[in-house]
């Protein structure tokens, strides 16, 4: 049986969940396990399974992070039918320090924990305060981003839903995106055209033929023109999106860009425009400069965000 100091951390995604064993805020990478999220009925069957598996003995803390809203400790996932409830973790973990995040609230406690060596900086990063703010991205099976602000109580990631604000009209490549992209209620999300699923819509846009995003991806590299000009315009996108967003938070710390889309395009986003869709605001695109980008191409970044956010809770 393993030590009792353990604490146990979850990254529940739209597709699969990666849960391990933290020890204060270290993540321990041997104990890493992912399930995929279509052969079980929810988090606590998951957690079970792991546990079976591990007997890690007596855990003294737990926190889970969630694709999906956060509230008074309950998530419900965006892209799965599944209810997160900080009661029911405790129930299963027999934990104490329990917590249940939104997971850019989990990226965002990971931000400062993150090596040069997992970062692909896409425009660099200028001198700043340490108590500057950041922002995290999120890219995957959905769209999101939440503010990071460090303060003399410590680091505070409030939740966030952006992927659920209007997909921007500022080209007429993007209005006519959204235009094709508008629900039954008349909207057009953002997540509707970034995302593992908004790639496909994308290229579906475009040519008239639905591909997985693996398939669109795998064509982009072999030099295809059709996966290349649906890449151009989610790049567009996703640029115009992000200055959207540094000009709300202004994040002079620094934009961190996560997830398996994020690191999946980011190979492409430079040649692909990026840079000049993020600047294009008018008089204010000089102002851009002052913010640098990265994309994070550590996986278990969300994983140490919670045992970050775990290992500073108050005992009990």
């Amino acid at each position: 049986m393993m030590s009792s100091t353990l604490s146990l951390v979850a990254d529940i995604g739209g597709t699969n969940t990666r849960v391990a064993l933290a020890e204060g805020a270290s993540v321990r990478v041997d104990s890493v396990r992912r399930y995929k999220n279509a052969g079980f009925a929810g988090l606590s069957p998951v957690l079970e399974a792991y546990l079976a598996e591990l007997a890690p003995g007596n855990l003294t803390g737990a926190c889970v992070a969630v694709a999906g809203p956060v509230r008074d400790g309950v998530g419900q996932m965006t892209n799965l039918d599944w209810r997160i409830d900080r009661t029911d973790l405790g129930q299963v973990t027999g934990a104490a320090n329990l917590a249940v995040l939104n997971d850019l609230q989990a990226q965002g406690h990971a931000v400062g924990q993150v090596t040069e060596g997992d970062l692909i900086r896409l425009l660099p990063q200028p001198p700043a305060s340490p108590q500057a703010a950041k922002l995290v991205v999120g890219l995957g099976t959905g769209f999101n981003a939440a503010p990071i602000y460090d303060t003399r109580a410590g680091r505070f990631v409030p939740p966030s839903e952006c992927g659920h604000i209007t997909l921007p009209r500022s080209s007429d490549a993007l209005a006519a995106l959204a235009a094709d992209l508008t629900d039954g209620r008349g909207f057009a999300a953002v997540e509707e055209a970034l995302s593992g699923r908004g790639i496909v819509a994308v290229h579906k846009h475009l040519h008239g033929v639905r591909l997985t995003s693996t398939e669109i991806m795998d064509r982009l590299e072999t030099g295809d023109a059709a996966a290349r000009a649906t890449a151009r315009l989610f790049t567009q996108a996703l640029g115009t999106v992000m200055g959207d967003l540094a000009l709300i938070h202004l994040p002079f710390g620094g934009i961190y860009l996560v997830g398996g889309m994020a690191r999946a395009i980011a190979p492409w986003l430079q040649e692909l425009d990026f840079a000049p869709a993020f600047r294009a605001k008018g008089r204010f695109a000089r102002f851009m400069d002052q913010f640098g980008i990265a994309v994070v191409t550590d996986d278990y970044a969300a994983l140490s965000g919670c045992a970050a956010h775990l290992d500073h809770l108050p005992a009990g």
